[in-house]
This record gives C-alpha cells, structure tokens and sequence, in this order.
C-alpha cells in the first residue's frame, strides 16, 4: 500500500503585538506616521484635482494630454509634447545611468578593498545629496558646451540614423544633453539600491562560480546578474521616477518646444518637459493657464506616483525574505 505524502505545513508569520505601554505608544506614532504619508498624497491629488477640473473640463481629457500648442492668448492648452519629451529625456538618463551604476555597485562590493569601497560609497552619497539647482548651473555652464561637441561628433558620423540626426545647425539645448544631465542625478539612486541588492547575495555561490572555473565576468553574468535583476529593475524605476519629476537641472539645459514632437531625434534642440512647463509658465501666469498648469502637474503626478509605485513593489519582492 503507498504512503500518501503528507500536506506541507503552512509557514505562520511571526507577529508580535506591543504589550507594554512603551511599546504600545511607539507602535501608535509609528503606524500614524506611516499613514499619514498615505492621506497626504490624497490630499495632495485631491487639491490638484479640484484646481485643475476646469482645464479638463474646457479643454478635454485627451486633449490636453496628448495635444499639442500652449497659448494663454487663446486659452488652448495641451501637454503631448511635454508628456512626451519628459518620457524621451528620462528613457535617455536611465540608458546611460544604468550601466555606470551597475559598474560602480560591482566595483565597490565586489572589487575594492573596504577603506576604498567606503570612501567611494561616501563619494556616490555626497553626489545624491548635491541639489539639483546646482547640477543644472553645472550642465548650463560647463557640459553644454562640451555635449554640444559630442553631439556633433554623434551628427557627423552616424547622422544617416534618423535619431542622431540635426537639421538646425545647432547642438545646444537638446534632449541629448539633458539625458546626459539626468543620468548624473540618478547614478546615485540606481547604485545605492544596486549595491544593496549585491550585498545580499550569497557568497557562497560566487566562490562556488570561481571553484568551478568562471571568472568575474562569467559570475556575474550568470550569477550575480540573474539573481540580482529584479532588484536592480526596481533601482531603475527609481531612477526613473526621479527623472521624470525633475524640473530646474532640465529647464536650464533644454529648448522647450510646445507645438510639435521631437519623437527621436536627439540631437535636435527641441524637447519637452512637463516639470520645466510648469516652471517655465507658472511666474506669470493667468488664471486659466494656472489651472492648466496644474492640470499638468496632476498628469506628472499619476505618472510618477505609478512608477515609484511599481519600483516599491519590485525592490520589496526583491528582498529574500520576502521570498520565502
């Protein structure tokens, strides 16, 4: 007669409830501070909401969203080439972050020895911590001349490529640029929660890698990579989210066009970006165009709110314990 195997016991959460009136009080401040975070969001859309309904209204959901043209004279406002351009330089700063921060979180658990990887664990930190305003002056004063260079370089070589080519004669003030701007404010994002990501894998399956024969290549490409990947796509998001919002570093380094997309074409100085909009408009302003404004706002809002959302997600199912 065979044995009939026996169901699997079902794993109990561990969950402790505060029992003295110490704990009971820090789990109180704890838990409301937690949702406060939550009602301050809602309120924060709710307010948006009701000050950018007439816009909506007047101009129409889809409209205003994937239009195009902004005039305060004939009170017609559309976003589609902001939308647009913020998601072009924001896909253009993670191209080029994602391979830097990936190499700079290897480099520092990895491969430096523990002063240097301290040292350049606190260099990356400091870099997080410099303001964008300042990194925007940075790219305005001192990289816009030398991307306008690269630029052409990129133009007069693979200019037959429809993305790199440029009709107006003029390299400043492109999306290229800005990309480049944003990488450097995210590299530290992406890193931070690459290197976290690393320090968590086992190391037993990297000795076990090079025991076998592998180098550091093949390890991490066949170890370090595939374990770490869904941790390292949630640092991208991040990333992404923080591109998407910023507003003055790309206000200082991008020609704002609003009657037309630039779909591909990078080099051209003509982008968009809704935060550098709202910037750009917000100082004068006429009672339609705030509402606008902040119809605008509501869009970048959502958008962010849904990323950062998604990369929440994806870091805490990327976490072992989580897992199990």
């Amino acid at each position: 007669m065979a044995e009939t195997s026996s169901p699997a016991p079902v794993r109990r959460a561990l969950r402790v409830k505060p029992a003295t009136r110490e704990d009971k009080i820090f789990f109180g401040v704890s838990a409301a501070a937690g949702y406060s975070s939550l009602v301050f969001i809602v309120l924060i859309l709710i307010f948006l909401g009701v000050q950018a309904w007439p816009t909506f209204v007047e101009q129409g959901v889809f409209e205003f969203v994937f239009g195009t043209g902004w005039s305060s004279n004939d009170v017609q406002y559309s976003i589609g080439p902001m939308l647009w351009g913020s998601v072009l330089v924001a896909a253009l700063g993670v191209a080029m972050a994602v391979p830097m921060a990936i190499s700079i979180a290897y480099f520092i658990e990895f491969m430096a020895t523990p002063r240097i990887a301290r040292a350049a664990t606190l260099f990356v930190d400091l870099l997080a911590a410099i303001p964008s305003v300042i990194i925007g002056l940075w790219g305005l004063t001192i990289f816009s001349s030398v991307g306008a260079e690269w630029g052409e370089m990129i133009s007069n070589t693979l200019g037959f490529i429809p993305i790199f080519s440029n009709e107006a004669g003029s390299f400043l003030r492109t999306p290229f640029i800005a990309g480049v701007v944003i990488a450097v404010m995210i590299v530290p994002i992406i890193s931070s929660v690459t290197r976290e990501i690393f320090s968590q894998i086992d190391g037993d399956l990297i000795k076990a890698s090079i025991a076998l024969g592998g180098n550091r290549e093949s390890t991490f490409r066949k170890i370090i990579l595939p374990v770490s990947a869904s941790g390292i796509t949630g640092g991208v998001l991040l990333g992404l989210g923080r591109a998407l919002g910023e507003t003055v570093a790309i206000f200082f380094v991008l020609n704002l066009i609003y009657d037309q997309f630039n779909w591909f074409a990078i080099l051209e100085p003509a982008g968009g970006a809704i935060a550098s909009l709202i910037l750009s408009k917000f100082g004068e302003a006429s009672p339609s165009e705030v509402s606008a404004l902040l119809a605008a706002g509501v869009v970048l809002f959502i958008l962010t709110l849904i990323i950062n959302s998604i990369a929440a997600f994806i870091v805490a199912k990327a976490q072992p314990w989580n897992n199990r």
